[in-house]
């Protein structure tokens, strides 16, 4: 049973559905149209709608007949029980349709269950309600009194709130001798007034005309409006502006202030209002400049001060001044206002220099002129007359012309570049004004160089020390000089002196740098044949004509380390250093080997020579003294000593980097009366040879001294013929360490210089020609048999 409870629902439902869709497809829409008159009171009738559309009174309460309107309200409504539609407030067709030909309002009504919805118009019908109005209620025209028949004249419409056929239709005139009216059709914008003069006008018959313009609706009886016009006739302008002044003239003074009055003109008009109505003017052929500079009141005629005068731009200025009178045809008169400036002293002297010459020679003679100076104040008597002076302290002055405010500069001392190359002037201008005014000009005159020094070396002498053995070509020193000019004048040149002669032969192995005064040295000195020497550099400018001037250059060279000992004893027939030396079997401890001989030809410790024991067969046998080269025994000889002893000494001098040589000894032990034979032979041989050795070796070495004597006297000479304190002394020193033979110091100038050898011992003898550095004790084994042959 329930099922079939729920089979007839779902079948009601289906139903149900069918129907809403067959009246919602249905909806009728039929169109009912009313009308009623704007203006009708509030609950008026305007119809029947359900009768109209047959619909009875329980149709329309149980299916809520209503109006939708979405308005907040309304115009109209219906009563839900009869159906019939009332006006819900005053309608005002102008308001709602404005100025729309048709009004009308659609209105929806519906009914529920179902749906349906009914269109309702209500055209609301227009009632001449509005009185034609214009914009203004009066106006007023000014016509000449010149105007021509037929001039218009458009006059502002007149509007109408309602439509249609009560709206403005036409306008009308009232009647007059002088206008009639034509109207316009614009059709949007509605009928147009014109006003058309029919008769030429008088102002001297009518002065003005009244007239009233009247505006008439379509409405039965017609609604109207009205304007009033007034109509001015303006006076022809037949009178000029008269001045009352022939000629007009005043004195104004020059930087008068802004604001002041020059003068005020006058002029008078016999016409009535505007054509008698006088305005000043400038005239319109004056220039914009004078116009900066003054103004005038139009209505016055007062003339005043605008702009800056300047007296010295301008002194009289022709203004012309036009009096016009206000009508529509203005008539003008001219007339010119003549203003004289007086002058002012407000104008500072200027200076103007012509002729200028910005650089001058510093060997230009006092007079010289340098500019001349023009001068000039733009005021007139006094206030323009100047002075010029110039600063004082300067080679410099101004000379006055015959023509006036002309001045020369001219030099009035001799000038010197070198002391003062530049000079800043200040040339004062003054007037004779109350108060006075002034100007400076500052002027820079720069003294050019001519060549009026010499070259001037830095040093003179100049004096250098060369390391013997220097590489040739390279720089082993330079001077320099300098020039007080400049320029050209200063460009320096160097050159060596070399005259041939055979005092100045070595400045062929120098060359210099002619730019930088670098001295290269094209070969390589020796201190052993060469211990000093100079020449003189010239140092020439590049200035017309050019000037040079000279310096000695003094050149000491030093000595190197170049020299390796010579060994002179012993010496071997083939000339090796190797010799043999027969020693008593029976000697005692400290007994003279024998004495190893040698030089360097070196100085200093360069040449200090030093003796040590490079190869020995018994160390504990023999001793050998490191500074004189004895070779002695240390003990006595054992029956186990061998009999032939090999010693090899090394002779090496002090320089930084030691040279050497080396010399051998053959000590053979024997008995001692082979020993006393053999030395009777050996010391004939010696003595023949050593006679031949040395008489050749003092030779040499004398010949080496002398050399050297010699330089160390043309120092000591050229060093006291100094005008400086340059001196060159050499001091023998007796003070003694226990080292040294001997100290020889000597100076020259800040410079130092000391010679050293080895130490001597009491009876010790200097070789010939060794330079002091190698020293020789006497053999005092020959001695003693010298001693026994006696």
């Amino acid at each position: 049973m329930e099922q079939r409870r729920y089979e007839r629902r779902n079948g009601a439902v289906c139903w149900t559905g069918c129907v809403v869709a067959v009246l919602l497809c249905s909806m009728a829409s039929a169109q009912l149209r009313y009308s009623i008159s704007e203006g009708v009171n509030e609950g008026t009738v305007v119809g029947n709608i359900a009768k109209d559309l047959g619909l009875d009174q329980n149709t329309l309460v149980g299916r809520k007949y209503r109006i939708v309107s979405s308005g907040a309200d309304p115009l109209f409504h219906v009563n839900p029980n009869d159906g019939i539609l009332y006006v819900s407030r005053t309608i005002d067709r102008e308001e709602v349709c404005a100025q729309s030909s048709t009004c009308l309002i659609n209105l929806k009504t519906v009914l529920e269950n179902p749906l349906e919805v009914h269109n309702v118009g209500v055209e609301v019908l227009d009632v001449n309600d509005h009185s034609p109005s214009f914009p203004e209620k009066e106006k007023t025209l000014e016509i000449s009194e010149s105007v021509l028949p037929g001039a218009r004249f458009q006059l502002k419409p007149s509007r109408d709130r309602d439509s249609g056929h009560f709206s403005v239709q036409q306008y009308k005139l009232s009647h007059n001798d002088y206008f009639r009216l034509e109207v316009k059709d614009k059709r949007e914008d509605g009928k147009i007034p014109i006003l058309v003069v029919k008769k030429s006008l008088d102002r001297e018959a009518v002065g003005s005309h009244s007239l009233v313009l009247t505006a008439l609706d379509g409405g039965k009886p017609p609604k109207s409006g009205d304007m009033n016009i007034l109509i001015n006739v303006l006076d022809i302008n037949d009178n000029a502006p008269v001045f009352t002044k022939d000629v007009y003239s005043v004195m104004l003074d020059e930087n008068a202030p802004v604001g002041t009055t020059v003068i005020q003109v006058n002029a008078t008009d016999l016409d009535d209002g505007q054509n008698g109505d006088v305005v000043y003017s400038f005239s319109n052929s004056m220039n914009q400049k004078l116009l900066n500079i003054f103004d005038i009141n139009q209505l016055t005629g007062e003339i005043t001060v605008k702009g800056l005068i300047d007296y010295e731009e301008k002194d009289t200025y022709e203004i012309e001044i036009e009096a016009s009178d206000k009508a529509l045809a203005p008539l003008t008169t001219e007339k010119s206002v003549i203003i004289k400036i007086v002058d002012v002293n407000d104008n500072a002297p200027e200076i103007e220099v012509t002729s200028f010459s910005s650089s001058i020679p510093e060997d230009s003679r006092p007079g010289t002129t340098v500019a001349l100076i023009n001068v000039n104040d733009l005021d007139s008597g006094l206030n323009g007359k100047v002075i010029c002076s110039i600063g004082e302290g300067v080679p410099f002055a101004l000379s006055p012309s015959l023509q006036d405010n002309m001045y020369s500069l001219i030099t009035k001392s001799p000038l010197d570049r070198e002391k003062q190359s530049h000079f800043e002037l200040t040339i004062t201008a003054k007037d004779a004004g109350q108060p006075p005014f002034s100007s400076e000009k500052k002027i820079s005159i720069v003294v050019s160089d001519v060549n009026d020094n010499s070259p001037e070396f830095l040093l003179s002498p100049y004096t250098f020390y060369i390391t013997e053995a220097n590489e040739p070509g390279t720089s082993v020193f330079s001077v320099k000089a300098l020039d007080r000019d400049e320029n050209d004048n200063a460009a320096i040149s160097y050159h060596i002196f070399r005259d041939g002669s055979e005092e100045n032969k070595l400045a062929s192995f120098l060359n210099i740098n002619t730019e930088n005064g670098d001295i290269l040295a094209l070969k390589s000195f020796d201190f052993e044949t060469l211990k000093t020497f100079h020449f003189q550099v010239v140092a020439t400018d590049s200035g017309t004509p050019s000037l040079s001037s000279n310096v000695t250059v003094n050149v000491f060279i030093l000595d190197k380390n170049d020299n390796a000992p010579v060994i002179l004893y012993p010496v071997s027939s083939n000339g090796s250093a190797e010799g043999v030396e027969e020693i008593p079997r029976n000697v005692n401890a400290g007994h003279l080997v024998t004495k190893v001989r040698a030089y360097d030809a070196d100085i200093g410790y360069n040449g200090w020579l030093l003796f040590s024991l490079q190869e020995v067969t018994d160390h504990t046998l023999f001793g050998l003294d490191r500074y004189t080269g004895q070779i002695r025994t240390l003990r006595s000889f054992t029956e186990t000593d061998e009999a032939e002893h090999k010693l090899v000494i090394l002779v090496k001098d002090n320089g930084n980097v030691s040279l050497s040589a080396t010399a051998t000894v053959i000590a053979k032990v024997v008995e001692p009366k082979e020993a006393f034979a053999a030395s009777d032979v050996k010391s004939a041989a010696k003595d023949e040879e050593g006679n031949d050795v040395t008489f050749y070796l003092m030779i040499t070495l004398g010949s080496v001294s002398v050399l050297f004597i010699i330089s160390i006297i043309v120092l000591i000479a050229m060093q006291c013929s100094k005008t400086t304190d340059y001196t060159s002394k050499y001091l023998q020193d007796t003070n003694y360490d226990g080292t040294l033979c001997h100290s020889i110091q000597y100076r020259s100038g800040e410079k130092r210089y000391m010679l050293v050898g080895p130490r001597m011992s009491i009876g010790s003898t200097i070789v010939p020609g060794s330079h002091a550095n190698t020293l020789v004790l006497p053999d005092r084994r020959r001695a003693s048999e010298e001693v026994r042959h006696i």
